[in-house]
């Protein structure tokens, strides 16, 4: 890829923005997570009550990347068959055919993950992971890019399943909307956007543009002062009198993900101190384990263990 078509594209990451704000009138902070999340090929959870604009935003990114978004209310009943799909027997052939789920898209909006079973669960691991899912011995490649975004409320836990640490660990952040200001909230009551702007949303940027973008964030130069600055943070959580478990390889590698996806969203080729920092409770909180609320399972009470970390280690 060119420069020139590097600059277009990271220009175009403003346009995406500002497409997705038409529609979703809430935290701008929440908006660029997101962004920062797919720019990192990772997936992200939110956490929020219902009725704060999480399908909204997920069809409005969608449709701002022209990319296909798929929802699947998740409920106990459901099978695993139900989202990555089946095969069946096509008579006429002679043979089976696949039939693919609504796994099989760019955006999934994963609604209320929790309320289903640990084996359904269990079906959206490989996907995330690997970029596949395997049926009846068969591997089936998703397609690209591809993204999950998965919901569940903090609050409510009644007949809720809990996420394993090894599905916690695929997400690449932890985010929360919250509910948006008045200013917001009038203007949401008086457009709403859901339902008219979002029909009219056109593309900003596409799918090929994305994967681009994808493969520069891999290609961003992070500092040894600041790749030591990640390492110090990482380190201190496992140290941490009152964590019984850590932030894993696996988040340090996600930190530094994040760090330089930032790093892209603000169009420059090198990462800042700020690129780690303002993202390490948002990817790390919830791949730690307070000693005093092991089985918490919002961990809403790290948020501010990390932040007792950040404050503790030199900035660089």
């Amino acid at each position: 890829m060119s420069d020139a078509n590097l600059d277009i594209n990271r220009e175009s990451l403003k346009a995406v923005l500002a497409n997705i704000r038409k529609v979703y009138y809430g935290d701008v902070q929440a908006v660029r997570k997101v962004l920062i999340s797919l720019l990192s090929g990772g997936h992200i959870l939110i956490e929020d009550v219902p009725g704060v604009g999480k399908t909204v935003l997920a069809r409005a990114l969608a449709m701002s990347i022209k990319c296909q978004c798929n929802r699947i209310q998740l409920t106990p009943d459901l099978l695993p068959s139900d989202i990555t799909g089946v095969s069946i027997f096509n008579t006429v052939k002679s043979e089976f055919e696949f039939k693919p789920g609504p796994v099989f898209t760019n955006i999934v909006l994963a609604d209320e993950i929790n309320r289903t079973t640990p084996r359904t669960q269990s079906a959206l691991l490989e996907a995330m992971s690997e970029g596949q899912v395997t049926v009846d011995g068969e591997t089936h490649i998703l397609p690209r890019p591809f993204m999950l975004l998965a919901t569940q409320n903090p609050f409510e836990f009644e007949g809720t399943y809990f996420l394993p640490e090894n599905q916690l660990d695929r997400f690449i952040m932890r985010i929360h909307l919250g509910y948006p200001d008045e200013d917001a909230e009038l203007k949401i009551l008086s457009n709403e956007p859901g339902d008219t702007a979002l029909k009219t949303l056109k593309p900003v940027i596409n799918a090929k543009q994305i994967i681009e973008l994808q493969q520069q964030v891999r290609k961003i130069e992070m500092d040894e002062r600041i790749t030591q600055y990640l390492m110090e943070i990482v380190q201190a959580s496992r140290n941490h009198p009152d964590l019984l478990v850590g932030a894993s390889p696996r988040a340090a590698l996600a930190l530094q993900r994040v760090a330089k996806a930032s790093a892209v969203l603000a169009k420059r080729d090198y990462c800042l101190p700020d690129d780690v920092k303002n993202f390490v409770i948002p990817v790390c909180s919830h791949r730690i384990i307070s000693k005093k609320f092991a089985h918490e399972p919002t961990r809403q009470n790290c948020d501010h263990i990390m932040q007792q970390i950040l404050d503790s280690v030199p900035i660089p």
